[in-house]
């Protein structure tokens, strides 16, 4: 893991006290993480295995879960699953340097994020931070509105679709929501990579796996999409056939 010495920024207001589990078997690691999330001003639970992460899960019921894809017992996209399959808790999943296959696993177990190793104890920090501010309601009100069978209610971050309302994990949230105020519009995944996760650079399997989830949850068969569609070499396309008032 690498160390960076330096003062971490405490939270703002509205975020300080947050709780976080941090599930991590490695000693070091998890004890340097645990004391810099600390000194941001959260409140943190730990865990050092699949098992006890459920538990812990369940027990303190955390704002956001920091998990090792590599745990004894029960591997931590097997723990993503169970959570995810139960509750929408952002999910930052630590993986390995290099390894695509681990994070595809993660994000498609229904991690919101990745961060690998070895990582900045700050980083860390930076990105909870960040998915934290992200699965708060907002400070300035934002009016709902409807975009066909679809109505967002951006300000408490609910999605509904025909009046049912959608299960959706943080970044399926910010991805779908972004998408129905730019209705027929194509982005590529560099764009909603830049867009949604805020990030200039990084992994773009990871907007094509939370595409793919966000089809399940939308469309009746997501191997036909009947919304949110494929433009290929291009991008993707979220399409609706009108628009109305909320």
């Amino acid at each position: 893991m690498a160390q960076t010495r330096g003062i971490v920024r405490h939270l703002d207001g509205d975020l300080r006290d947050r709780r976080v589990l941090v599930v991590e078997d490695d000693p070091t690691v998890r004890e340097v993480a645990c004391d810099y999330l600390r000194s941001a001003g959260l409140i943190v639970d730990q865990a050092i295995d699949g098992i006890s992460a459920l538990t812990a899960a369940e027990r303190t019921r955390p704002d956001l879960i920091v998990l090792d894809r590599m745990l004894p017992g029960i591997n931590g996209a097997e723990v993503c699953r169970r959570i995810r399959a139960r509750a929408s808790t952002p999910i930052l999943m630590l993986t390995a340097l290099g390894s695509t296959e681990e994070r595809i696993e993660g994000l498609e177990a229904g991690a919101d994020d990745y961060l690998t190793k070895p990582f900045s104890p700050r980083e860390l920090v930076l990105r909870v931070q960040s998915i934290l501010r992200r699965s708060v309601t907002d400070i300035t009100p934002e009016a709902p509105f409807v975009l066909d069978g679809f109505r967002v209610d951006a300000s408490n971050r609910r999605i509904f679709q025909d009046g049912r309302l959608l299960v959706l994990a943080v970044r399926e949230f910010d991805l779908l929501a972004f998408l129905l105020k730019h209705p027929d519009h194509v982005f590529s995944r560099a764009q909603l990579l830049k867009e949604v996760w805020r990030w200039d650079f990084g992994d773009l399997s990871t907007v094509t796996v939370h595409v793919r989830r966000v089809r399940e949850k939308i469309e009746v068969d997501p191997t036909k999409p009947r919304f949110l569609t494929t433009e290929w070499g291009v991008g993707y396309r979220l399409s609706v056939p009108g628009t109305g008032e909320s």
